[in-house]
């Protein structure tokens, strides 16, 4: 038996397909259109937060239409919190391996030697854009015009404090929104579409909502401000009315953006050759109806980690289906790439396996598989029918969906079985994530043309103080000595010169102090010389108490150029005169290569 030389070639490319998790997939003819495909994450919205699932306190029947022209999987999981999950998506790795330890100051950042599913479509020829939270890093290359998007617009960070045309950033720019930030990302997505309607897109919409503040404009709320609400937490006197009712009124504005999205797929005539996606990143942001189940954000218990999740690809994958199969954000990766017949080539093995068997009615049978959800120490497992829990508490999801029930002793080897997944799951998988994240910030990469670097990396010294113990959407204040410092340890990859821009607040009688901004032997002075003194906002729009940080309004100093040399070290921001009692509050630096 011989074989031509295309045809081995082809074998060989099979046989690495299936070491990564993926496969190979019906590649379209060349003259066929790849699919575009659009996927849309919402932030921390819960698997009870939409009319499909049953809750009557609110109506999404944009989403609900989504799922009934697609495929809905009743049992869909994410991590317990949102960049771990974001990870996952991106890699088809658990989230340990890709170097996500935290959600914020550097914890968040996705290993620069991971292959991200946006570079896997971008080598196929797809156009790619990302809108709104990212989450997985800030400066370049872990940005996402590092991570196979050409076009990025929104915010890096975990959570932002202000939802009205608030300061974000366009391919590291910073820009004002227009308008209500999930409307705005919505329109950017649009425009999108609109622009690549002849060419294929991988498109990922990254919604910021229901997350905190809990901030929606008023068409929204006043629905739910006076509203009856019928369904509730399982322990109802752990709702806070306020919370709730403003993240029901997010999820129906989210409805509203989603029916938005398809009504422009079909005016585009990419209905029919769009793959859709929905799903949260984790559990409810609060406690509210959830099914009954036990958690919510932050738990690896059931509540924590179950996704609303469906996919729609009109006349491909048949309608209407319910799956009652686990599958994991870890998935995306093989299954989109094996969807649209693009080879998906990786430099780390997945995690995730392809489920358009599934999708497709292809699979007369399935494997049996351990799904696991880690978060802060704490693991548990899924298996199609059991959950063993971070204590090593067994429960047949299938009879007792809400947790209520340990089994383990009435089945012990199911239990047994369990735990040793597990324990060989956090000694292979939790092993390699670093027990300290020593990755300095990249800081100048020469791809880049700007790069933050902000309050929130950075590591304040002696009386100045964070202005909310969440770092992600913070600023620095109380810096009253010359003892005072703030630094960042970072790397400049490549020696050049920057253009240096500060941001800032300061009060009339503090004007004067100046101040030196160091890395190795080269320094820049600067002097505050105007008042800037805005109030702290975001209480205005906020519709419940907030937990994060209030905002302001920081004034731009043009500080002049900086010679980098190429090198590790620490950038430090030092004051050397305080005529006043304060030198400033300080909440960014941007660096422009010139």
């Amino acid at each position: 038996m011989s074989f031509s030389t295309s045809t081995f070639y082809l074998l060989c490319l099979a046989w690495v397909w299936a070491l990564m998790g993926c496969q190979p997939g019906a590649v379209p003819s060349e003259a066929g259109k790849k699919p575009n495909v659009l996927f849309i994450l919402t932030d921390d919205q819960g698997w009870g937060d939409l009319s499909l699932n049953g809750n009557t306190n609110l109506q999404t029947p944009h989403i609900d239409r989504l799922a009934a022209e697609g495929v809905v999987f009743d049992h869909f999981y994410v991590s317990p919190v949102c960049s771990p999950t974001r990870a996952e998506f991106l890699t088809g790795r658990y989230h340990p391996r890709t170097g996500v330890s935290s959600t914020s100051a550097g914890g968040e950042r996705l290993d620069l030697d991971e292959t991200t599913i946006a570079e896997v479509f971008q080598r196929a020829g797809y156009a790619t854009a990302a809108y709104g939270k990212w989450h997985n890093g800030m400066q370049y290359p872990y940005h996402p015009n590092g991570r196979g998007f050409e076009d990025y617009y929104g915010f890096c960070s975990g959570h932002w404090g202000n939802y009205f045309s608030p300061v974000l950033e366009h391919n590291g720019r910073l820009v004002k929104g227009n308008g209500f930030i999930i409307d705005d990302l919505t329109e950017h997505a649009m425009s999108f579409m609109e622009q690549h309607q002849e060419d294929p897109f991988f498109l990922y919409l990254p919604f910021n909502t229901p997350h905190s503040p809990m901030q929606v404009p008023d068409r929204w709320w006043k629905k739910f401000e006076g509203k009856t609400l019928n369904m509730h937490h399982r322990e109802p006197e752990k709702e806070d009315s306020l919370h709730l009712r403003a993240a029901l009124a997010l999820c129906e504005n989210i409805d509203w953006n989603v029916g938005r999205l398809m009504a422009r797929l079909e005016e585009l005539g990419l209905a029919e050759n769009t793959i859709v996606v929905y799903l949260s990143d984790n559990g409810p942001n609060g406690w509210r109806w959830n099914g009954g189940m036990k958690g919510r954000k932050g738990a690896t218990d059931e509540g924590g980690v179950r996704s609303p999740t469906m996919i729609r690809w009109k006349g491909q994958i048949p309608a209407g289906q319910h799956l009652p199969h686990i599958a994991a954000a870890i998935d995306f990766l093989p299954t989109l790439s094996d969807l649209a017949g693009i080879p998906c080539q990786t430099q780390k093995p997945l995690d995730g396996i392809s489920l358009k068997p599934l999708l497709l009615g292809q699979a007369a049978q399935w494997p049996e598989r351990f799904i696991y959800n880690h978060w802060r120490g704490r693991t548990s497992v899924r298996s199609q029918q059991y959950r063993l829990d971070h204590e090593n508490q067994l429960f047949d999801m299938q009879a007792d969906p809400g947790q209520r029930t340990n089994v383990a002793a009435q089945l012990p080897e199911v239990a047994a079985r369990l735990i040793a997944a597990k324990e060989k799951w956090v000694a292979t998988v939790v092993a390699e994530l670093p027990q300290a994240d020593r990755r300095p910030f990249i800081l100048g990469h020469p791809d880049a043309v700007y790069t933050q670097m902000p309050a929130r990396d950075g590591i304040a010294h002696g009386h100045i103080q964070r202005s909310n113990r969440y770092p992600n959407c913070s600023f620095f204040t109380n810096w009253t000595s010359l003892q005072d410092s703030i630094t960042w340890e970072a790397e400049v990859p490549a020696s050049g010169n920057f253009e240096v821009v500060l941001y800032y607040t300061c009060k009339p009688e503090d004007v004067g102090a100046r101040f030196e901004l160091r890395f190795g032997t080269q320094s820049l002075q600067g002097r505050i010389s105007q008042a800037h003194d805005p109030p702290l906002t975001g209480m205005e729009h906020d519709r419940a108490p907030r937990t994060e940080s209030y905002v302001k309004d920081f004034k731009a100093l043009e500080l002049g150029s900086m010679q980098l040399e190429k090198g590790r070290g620490q950038l430090v921001l030092k004051a050397l005169e305080i005529p006043g009692e304060e030198v400033m509050d300080f909440r960014l630096l941007m660096f422009k290569r010139l």
